[in-house]
């Protein structure tokens, strides 16, 4: 299951992401009648299309593992989390509906009418997104049922879908799939840039990808520390667990870095900042932040793991952000970032960068909240298929993402050496050209 969810949320983040970067750019090329952003937008839809054949093919594998990995937990809880599931199965169709007719609809269309084919692509990925994430939230703060001698009653699917973290972990999760789109692209590109840094249409697309990013990096800063508050209030042994906080303390440091000594019940190596924790997790320098120690060993998830991947995230976030803000500046300043080798690198190094990010944020939900699959309510051991021989299903399906992703690789660089346009294969001269760093 992590291996396949860890490997679907990119293909998910990416199905989110690039039909936004798709429509501005058949926005910009309505605006501007200029030829290379239709290429881009165009380019870019047969890039969705693949991608998004590639995620039907393995998040239908992680709906199959729901019942095969997890049948105690989808046999007890269906009826509560299975209307989400539900909805998204709406949701994905809408958007198979309008990507085909956005894709064929090219030169078919009147192009104002073309674009507005591609808006329901985009919403309907907010909304797939959405109501997953949704389910994943009631784990964390389990509502809306009744258990009676162990059978769920009086299950009311509305409340368990907005619970006190769904909001949270809807915005948080939509901004990351953004940040990852816009940053994977803009790599893209400022690869292809490193060896031809003229490349106008090149040019044009890291930008427009970086802004992207960008744009979703600052929000997703605060939606990190309303994630935060959320944690507090909901999973106070989560929250020590990321923070490595072994004892309870009133004013409570913030630590950066570190490493969790789960036998002297200590962190070491890392940076306090006094009453940090508490002021960011309550608003208040004096709040006491309740400490693993408080909790029953069993209880505890795996502190080292959850900590370590939390700073990940935290970090990389961080890193991300400061990028962000010298696009703003080099957009001030009417600067490129392909005149600046070290910026390049800078942006080739993201794309990986906020993968990983990604992929931490989803360590410290899903790991913060061992032993349970539902918090407090369920555990994990019990919830978890004792079938024989599940090692075979996992090389199956490890042989199926491997072929997936390899698939998916070679047609992507098929569609990459494509050539271009020959109106879009001008090339930028810096002497001649007051530019903003978007033209």
């Amino acid at each position: 299951m992590a291996f396949t969810l860890g490997s679907h949320i990119i293909l998910a983040c990416l199905g989110v992401g690039l039909p936004v970067l798709m429509l501005a750019a058949e926005w910009f090329s309505l605006r501007t009648n200029d030829p290379l952003w239709r290429a881009l937008a165009h380019r870019w839809s047969k890039a969705f299309a693949v991608l998004f054949a590639v995620g039907a093919v393995s998040g239908t594998v992680l709906s199959f593992e729901l019942g095969i990995l997890w049948p105690k937990f989808m046999g007890t809880f269906g009826s509560v989390i299975g209307l989400p599931f539900t909805l998204e199965g709406f949701a994905f169709f809408l958007e198979a509906i309008f990507a085909g007719i956005y894709l064929y609809g090219w030169n078919k269309l009147p192009p104002r009418i073309h674009w507005w084919t591609g808006v329901p692509i985009a919403l309907s990925g907010v909304a797939s997104a959405s109501f997953v994430v949704t389910a994943n939230a009631w784990m964390n703060a389990p509502r809306g049922f009744t258990m009676r001698d162990g059978v769920v009653i009086d299950v009311d699917p509305i409340a368990a879908m907005t619970g006190p973290t769904a909001a949270v972990q809807i915005v948080h999760m939509l901004l990351a799939a953004y940040m990852v789109t816009g940053f994977l692209v803009a790599a893209f590109y400022a690869c292809v840039l490193w060896n031809k840094p003229t490349c106008l249409y090149s040019r044009k697309a890291m930008v427009l990808a970086l802004w992207m990013g960008t744009l979703a990096s600052f929000p997703q800063g605060l939606a990190g520390d309303w994630a935060a508050k959320t944690v507090a209030r909901t999973q106070p042994i989560k929250l020590a667990a990321m923070e490595g906080q072994f004892k309870t303390e009133t004013g409570a440091p913030l630590r950066i870095g570190g490493w969790p000594d789960t036998t002297t019940r200590e962190t070491n190596y890392d940076l306090e900042i006094p009453y940090a924790l508490s002021i960011l997790a309550y608003g208040d320098p004096h709040a006491t932040v309740q400490g693993l120690d408080d909790f029953p060993r069993e209880n505890q998830p795996p502190v080292v793991v959850v900590h370590i991947a939390f700073q990940i995230m935290v970090g990389l976030g961080t890193l991300l952000m400061a990028l962000g803000g010298w696009t703003i500046l080099s957009w001030w300043m009417k600067w490129h970032p392909a005149d600046n080798r070290w910026v390049l690198l800078a942006i080739i190094a993201s794309g990986p960068a906020t993968v990983l990010a990604m992929e931490a944020g989803w360590v410290v939900t899903e790991v913060g909240r061992q032993p349970w699959i539902a918090h407090n309510v369920m555990r994990t051991k019990d919830a978890a298929s004792q079938i024989p021989g599940l090692e075979w299903l996992f090389l199956a399906t490890l042989a199926i993402y491997l072929a997936l992703f390899a698939g998916l690789t070679i047609v992507l660089r098929l569609l990459a050496v494509q050539p271009i346009p020959t109106s879009s294969n001008l090339s930028f001269n810096p002497a001649a050209s007051d530019q903003s760093s978007l033209s």
